[in-house]
């Protein structure tokens, strides 16, 4: 049963502890995730860009995948199945197919449109039961062929925005998707603590969660983020478990070149990976 993200986020944030978002790419992703969560008993939100939903063949295939794994793995923790860096129209294929939460991400269009079109959101939102994630100020690095450089959101625009009644809102403090360069000058935790003053209780959420230090990582929960996404640490430890198993020559050793067992050092790297993370972000044992 999948449930929207308002009471799992509202209680990390009173809690001052983060649930992660991680992406899924395929069954292996979504498994391994799930069964660790379900393991650490963490609330857990499944993240799936528009370029991952394509590649599984849309969204109501995701949707019908992760539903009957909930199922199958008689998974009890709280799960989200959450769109992550949605268009507009993305928004309104995910509402049909299933989700149970939204990120709207109207940082492109200029503020009155972006607010036109999250107000609408919420509205559909609301009667369905679906949390809606919003952005302001672009989040730097690559995201499906977006650009960005890694701003600051104005805390005033993320008020205005907070203010529309949204569940939760992405703003940008620094932080980039994908790796972290080495002239990176760190999150601007005088953004983030504006930010909060301006949204109060308002659950804020970190996007570009890998390659940020730990310590950065446990300020920036203390100053309100409830909601941490992580993505290309998962896939760089798929992969580097998998270039190993085959390097070792183990695909070639009996059935050894069968993909559950070619698979399976990724999807365990995985697993371990995402246990790292609850226990950094504080989600063990809050479901």
């Amino acid at each position: 049963m999948l449930v929207n993200a308002k009471e799992m986020l509202t209680k990390a944030k009173a809690g001052k502890y983060a649930v992660g978002q991680f992406n899924i790419n395929n069954l292996e992703w979504t498994k391994a995730i799930l069964e660790t969560a379900q393991e650490l008993r963490s609330p857990v939100i499944l993240g799936v860009s528009a370029g991952a939903g394509k590649y599984m063949c849309g969204f109501k295939t995701v949707a019908a995948m992760v539903d009957a794994m909930v199922d199958s793995l008689a998974i009890t923790v709280p799960v989200a199945l959450h769109l992550d860096h949605g268009t507009y129209e993305d928004c309104y294929k995910c509402i049909d197919a299933g989700f149970s939460s939204i990120m709207f991400d109207g940082s492109h269009y200029p503020i009155e449109e972006n607010i036109a079109k999250t107000k609408e959101l919420i509205d559909v939102c609301a009667q369905k039961g679906l949390s809606l994630e919003a952005e302001v100020g672009s989040i730097g690095g690559e995201e499906d062929g977006v650009v960005g450089m890694g701003e600051c959101a104005d805390p005033n625009e993320c008020k205005m925005i907070a203010d529309l009644g949204v569940t939760m809102l992405a703003a940008g403090i620094g932080n980039i998707h994908g790796k972290y360069p080495e002239n990176w000058a760190g999150l601007s935790f005088e953004t983030l603590d504006a930010i909060q003053q301006k949204t109060g209780d308002m659950p804020l959420v970190l996007h570009g969660g890998t390659g940020i230090p730990a310590d950065m990582i446990r300020k920036a929960i203390s100053l309100g983020v409830a909601k941490i996404n992580v993505n290309t640490e998962c896939q760089i430890a798929f992969a580097e478990a998998v270039r190993k198993y085959i390097e070792e020559g183990k695909d070639l050793q009996g059935k050894g070149f069968d993909p559950r067992k070619l698979l399976a050092p990724g999807s365990q790297a995985i697993k371990d990976t995402v246990k790292e993370k609850m226990e950094l972000f504080g989600s063990v044992g809050k479901a």
